[in-house]
């Protein structure tokens, strides 16, 4: 009895979660579900990069980790399908600038697509140049810091952590420090530059402001450094955030902003949710038409799965785009197959004469090892396309893998929670029929 109401709470309270919360948003004019480009638009933000202290040799480069690195900030988890780009473009006096432009789905509040990018500081270690001398504390130089420093030798984009810290000064007071991690290429990068300028000053400069400029005491082949200032705990605790969103290896300026439209629009949702609700329909006929009563209660099983996957869509959350929906409907076939093979070891157990109890039992156990092998190479395949994939890949194997997950969940407890809770022993020939598949009746 026990589980007869497990199972109704779990769909009151799944149904009425996603029902309320789809509700409330049409209520209130938005869509309950994020939508990626291709299907509601958004904003576009073009960024000019000042690469003009960087070797030629090294623009793509940098211009590509500078992609790699807004597409990190902004594209946490791989589910919010931005489109991130690099360009060329001309420039007023000739030549060309180096671009980034950045589209946000389902953003058209400029401000906070603006906000999304953040203000992530450029960090550099440039030297000091041969012969040069930093200007006394307190006084005005009329040189700059390409007058007086070499073009940066580690940037931003060979950070790989930063860290709030506290060293202990004299007189029992602390100071906050920022210590920066690198990864294998600035560890290299910052052991040579440490190694070979052994006694030369080189600056430590976030946004173009020297913050620190220490002098090379010995070489640091570890791949760590200190960023030390007169800064609260607060404003080094907001610099480690900030540097741990990524820090940016090219200063960009905001050039333009435009909202873009969809390129599909509002007719392929329609059509995406003619497609989903069709495929449920004939999937439930298929399985209570060929499976009888396990397919009923599949069925319910089914309708817990999209239930469960659509309250994660939205806790997430996952923006879906025409590849993600695809997903989701390519998930709701599947993810009624381990019934499938359940149902059909319960009938071949039924056939040897045991009980619906036993069949069940037995049914299960000999599936599981099926099911567990099939839904672990789909995982594989998920990951793979996740970890491997641009973010309109990203965004289909997480939705791919997600419905794995979740149609394990279905297809195993909760099916086999309402079959064990029916009595199916009541009436003998009944049963047979009613676990009976296809065109056998007995």
């Amino acid at each position: 009895m026990w589980q007869k109401r497990l199972i109704a709470l779990i769909v009151l309270v799944l149904g009425g979660a996603v029902g309320w919360y789809v509700n409330t948003s049409h209520m209130n004019g938005t869509r309950p579900f994020k939508l990626g480009l291709d299907l509601s638009g958004g904003t576009q933000l073009v960024y000019r990069a000042h690469t003009e202290n960087i070797a030629s040799s090294d623009v793509v480069d940098s211009m590509s980790a500078l992609r790699d690195t807004i597409e990190r900030r902004v594209n946490l988890f791989g589910v919010a399908e931005p489109l991130v780009q690099t360009e060329k473009g001309s420039a007023v006096g000739g030549g060309s600038e180096d671009r980034l432009i950045v589209e946000l789905p389902g953003v058209t509040d400029t401000e906070r697509a603006i906000a999304l990018i953040g203000q992530t500081p450029v960090l550099e270690f440039r030297l000091l140049k041969q012969g040069a001398t930093l200007p006394a504390e307190g006084t005005q130089s009329t040189s700059t810091v390409d007058d007086l420093f070499e073009v940066a030798a580690v940037t931003g984009k060979d950070l790989l952590s930063a860290d709030l810290q506290f060293e202990s000064q004299t007189g029992m007071v602390t100071q906050p420090v920022v210590v920066l991690h690198f990864n294998d290429e600035g560890k290299r990068l910052f052991g040579n530059l440490t190694r070979d300028n052994v006694g030369r000053i080189f600056g430590i400069f976030l946004d173009g402001v020297a913050i620190s400029t220490p002098v090379i005491r010995e070489p640091i082949p570890d791949g760590t450094a200190v960023i030390s200032g007169r800064f609260s705990a607060e404003e080094a605790k907001a610099l480690s955030r900030n540097l741990n969103y990524g820090a940016l290896p090219v200063a960009i300026d905001l050039v333009s902003t435009q909202t873009v439209s969809a390129t599909l629009g509002g007719t392929a949702v329609e059509q995406g949710f003619a497609a989903g609700l069709w495929s449920v329909v004939a999937v439930i006929a298929f399985m209570i038409l060929w499976y009888r009563l396990p397919g009923l209660v599949a069925s319910v099983a089914l309708l817990i799965y999209i239930a469960v996957m659509l309250g994660l869509f939205l806790l997430i959350p996952v923006t879906l785009t025409a590849a993600g929906i695809a997903a989701f409907i390519l998930s709701i076939g599947m993810a009624v197959d381990a019934n499938v093979l359940v149902f059909e070891r319960v009938r071949e157990e039924l056939e040897h004469g045991k009980t619906a109890t036993e069949a069940l039992h037995d049914g299960f156990g000999r599936a599981w090892p099926s099911i567990r092998d099939s839904n672990i190479s789909s995982m594989i395949t998920a990951v793979i396309l996740f970890w491997f994939g641009t973010s309109l890949i990203k965004g289909f194997a997480l939705v791919f893998g997600l419905g794995v997950l979740v149609s394990m969940l279905t297809a195993i407890s909760v099916t086999r929670t309402f079959l064990f809770a029916l009595d199916v022993d009541a009436r003998h020939g009944v049963r047979r029929f009613l676990f009976a598949s296809g065109f056998h009746i007995k």
